[in-house]
């Protein structure tokens, strides 16, 4: 017996490596943000696929782990003090990763700070607005006739791309030459706006000189290239 038998996930997505950190997720734009810091830190963990097309997100396991039923979650079996720590909330999971591994969170006070406050801007702003756009544009959009819910989240993306444009002016990323959990979360979102929700047209996204570029690094990061993929879908 090891102690994450004691989590009823366990039962449903067995781990076949109890001495690694459990991640339970789906490629998405938040999904990924976890695996990427996983690829990027070299942490060992093991990937279990939370599929939404059999509504996993919704079974009592999963719900044991994270009540919010969304993903990603994890489990570490060596978490504060050598005890498991069961962890949800992608954003927190980032700072817990950050910290446990001493990478991606700048040890400085003030520019520990300044990252979280870009982590946050990306949870409270990007994330929600662009997956809201998201949903108006490729999935429901031709269900309302009215566009102005549409349009609506179309113009607060714009303009939260004009913060990040501006942000980027002049420095490789956003803390500047070394990259942090807040462009790990970030650019996921950015690539997914333009890439899988198809709505850069919508958005002018050409109009913003310097996110093409900066999401062309992160992309070309192998790391990247390898946890946007992780965990394998089904």
């Amino acid at each position: 017996m090891t102690s994450l038998d004691n989590f009823p996930i366990t039962q449903k997505w067995p781990a076949q490596h109890p001495d690694r950190l459990q991640l339970y997720s789906l490629p998405t734009p938040n999904g990924v943000k976890v695996s990427i810091l996983l690829e990027e830190t070299g942490l060992p963990y093991e990937p279990h696929l939370v599929s939404f097309e059999t509504n996993d997100q919704l079974s009592p396991a999963f719900l044991s782990l994270n009540p919010n039923n969304k993903i990603p979650a994890i489990l570490d079996p060596d978490g504060p003090g050598g005890k498991p720590l069961a962890l949800f909330e992608s954003g927190a999971i980032l700072v817990y990763l950050a910290e446990k591994t001493g990478q991606f969170l700048p040890k400085d006070p003030a520019a520990r700070y300044e990252t979280l406050q870009w982590l946050m801007f990306q949870m409270g702003g990007v994330g929600p607005m662009l997956g809201q756009l998201g949903f108006f544009h490729k999935f429901a959009g031709k269900d309302f006739e009215d566009k102005r819910p549409r349009d609506r989240y179309a113009a607060e993306t714009r303009r939260l791309l004009g913060v990040l444009n501006q942000r980027m002016a002049g420095r490789d990323w956003i803390m500047g030459e070394e990259v942090t959990i807040a462009d790990i979360a970030i650019w996921p979102w950015v690539r997914n706006l333009v890439g899988f929700y198809g709505a850069g047209d919508l958005v002018g996204f050409s109009d913003f000189a310097e996110l093409p570029r900066v999401l062309a690094a992160f992309e070309q990061r192998p790391a990247v290239q390898r946890g946007l993929n992780i965990p394998a879908r089904g």
